[in-house]
């Protein structure tokens, strides 16, 4: 009988093993040692996080991130600049290993892709004309009929402008700088979007004409996002983040949210 239980213990032991052998195989990680090239597929529009300078070369927070990434995976870094509407087909397909552009950890989304632990958190707020200052203190203040309240297309700013406006007039854009220019030049009241990008956006060309309410209408932690069934590579990509926020050392993560999201010199670089 002992005998029995143990040589059925073997193969089941056996028939794990291999199972593991398997999915290491089918890893998105195996694959991406094997090719010795990481490709990261991102949205070169999204200040701080990856834009173009004025070379047309991306940079930003998480194109830092990624050559990091790459370097302690000892692989070479490819980006792939990708339209923000068709971002998580190419990855479900195969175009790229993994999603970093500072998108924001959804449950629709997460039907899609597995993602990350979160590596910043963020949320939606309001630049408005500076002439409605101290008019207009709460979204609740402009949800009224005769304003214009401007976002981009497809994000989660026009998930939360959606949720909290029913009565204004609602305009989504391509781009988030499209939307930004109809409330610099009068056209609507009110822009909904990132704190980072809406905080950068007051440093520059927003700085003495518009106003910035700060206060968030959301809570969003961004996260990479990779294909589902991925285990090992989820599992070095959580690894990977907890060290980076964790070595107090090096302090690469400190260093990055100083150079990209507390400094605004970057500015003068991008087009």
């Amino acid at each position: 009988m002992k005998k029995l239980v143990l040589a059925f213990l073997m193969l089941f032991t056996t028939a794990i093993f291999a199972d593991d052998i398997n999915l290491w195989k089918k890893s998105t990680l195996n694959e991406i040692l094997q090719r010795g090239e990481l490709r990261v597929g991102m949205e070169p529009g999204y200040m701080p996080f990856e834009m173009k300078d004025k070379k047309g070369r991306i940079i930003g927070y998480d194109v830092d991130m990624a050559k990091k990434m790459a370097k302690d995976m000892g692989v070479k870094l490819k980006l792939v600049p990708t339209s923000w509407d068709g971002i998580i087909a190419g990855l479900v397909t195969g175009k790229y290993d993994i999603i970093m552009s500072g998108m924001t950890i959804t449950q629709q989304r997460n039907l899609k892709v597995n993602f990350a632990d979160p590596y910043v958190v963020v949320g939606q707020t309001m630049m408005i004309r500076k002439e409605l200052a101290g008019k207009i203190k709460t979204a609740k203040d402009l949800d009224k009929a005769g304003y214009t309240v401007v976002t981009k297309l497809g994000v989660t700013g026009e998930i939360v402008t959606r949720k909290f406006f029913q009565n204004a007039k609602i305009i989504t854009f391509e781009t988030e700088s499209d939307a930004a220019s109809e409330v610099l030049n009068g056209k609507a009241d009110a822009m909904i979007y990132d704190q980072p990008y809406n905080i950068l956006f007051m440093s520059d060309k927003g700085k003495n004409r518009l106003v910035h309410l700060d206060d968030p209408l959301s809570y969003e932690p961004l996260g990479w996002a990779i294909r589902k069934g991925d285990p090992d590579f989820l599992n070095w990509l959580n690894n990977f983040l907890r060290q980076v926020k964790g070595d107090k050392v090096v302090d690469f993560h400190e260093k990055l949210n100083n150079k990209w999201l507390r400094d605004t010199s970057w500015l003068k670089r991008v087009q």
